[in-house]
């Protein structure tokens, strides 16, 4: 029998999720509970719909000229939560020739996602917090899993973008900033950092869940606000976008 994964949506055309111009799988389920989440519609692993690898490699083919230069990226959701499927997924796009990405927030125990993440080609990690007490009041989770995982993307030497959400009250705080910038700089496998200013974009989708939103009253933090974050990561030596 197919191994199958529960799939939540696709999007043919993505200008944001790794180099290039990338067809980008949206994966089924998650364990953390991010209080910005802009999918919380992707929380449940009983949601989506179920695949084989064949219908995925094959659904993504045609797009295959758009895709030159760019490749396909694995997101959610927590793709790693379906960490045997990714590894069978990955294989097959690259022996389809095309470039892999695993956007992850690095939630999985490493002892069970580490065959996946070998196969791919680059990392999209996203580091909530540094800090454990805060990292947990933000997504749930310690974030232990996630230096773990870019611990040994620096050990294997496997490309990782690195992103980091600024929320005003929670994470837009330049000392601790300043000390994940600081924390950062040792790892030489980070090609680059992302830092994405908090918004209220996705909070439609909290209403449709009927969950409670905590942060409908938070602002998004303002360019000069962002500039500064921008610039303490340049400053650490660290390539910022």
């Amino acid at each position: 029998m197919a191994l199958t994964g529960r799939i939540h949506s696709l999007e043919s055309f993505g200008a944001v999720d790794g180099p290039g111009v990338r067809y980008v799988i949206f994966f089924q389920g998650c364990p953390l509970r991010c209080i910005y989440c802009h999918n919380p519609d992707t929380w449940p692993l009983k949601g989506g719909r179920e695949v084989t690898v064949q219908e995925l490699v094959e659904g993504l083919l045609p797009y295959r000229p758009f895709l030159r230069t760019g490749g396909v990226t694995l997101t959610g959701g927590e793709p790693l939560l379906q960490s045997a499927f990714v590894f069978e997924l990955i294989r097959a796009l690259h022996a389809e020739g095309f470039h892999t990405a695993i956007d992850t927030a690095g939630s999985i125990p490493l002892e069970t996602c580490r065959e996946a993440v070998d196969e791919a080609d680059m990392l999209l990690l996203d580091i909530k917090a540094l800090e454990p007490k805060l990292c947990r009041m933000i997504s749930g989770s310690g974030g232990e899993h996630a230096k773990a995982l870019l611990q040994h993307c620096e050990d294997t030497q496997k490309t990782v973008w690195l992103r980091h959400v600024v929320v005003p009250d929670y994470t837009l705080n330049y000392s601790k900033l300043a000390d994940l910038a600081d924390y950062l700089k040792g790892f030489s496998c980070i090609e680059r950092v992302e830092l994405l200013p908090f918004h209220q974009m996705g909070s439609y989708k909290w209403a449709a869940e009927s969950l409670h939103y905590a942060l409908q009253d938070k602002r998004t933090p303002t360019g000069e606000e962002m500039d500064e974050a921008r610039r303490i990561f340049a400053d650490a030596g660290l390539k910022v976008q």
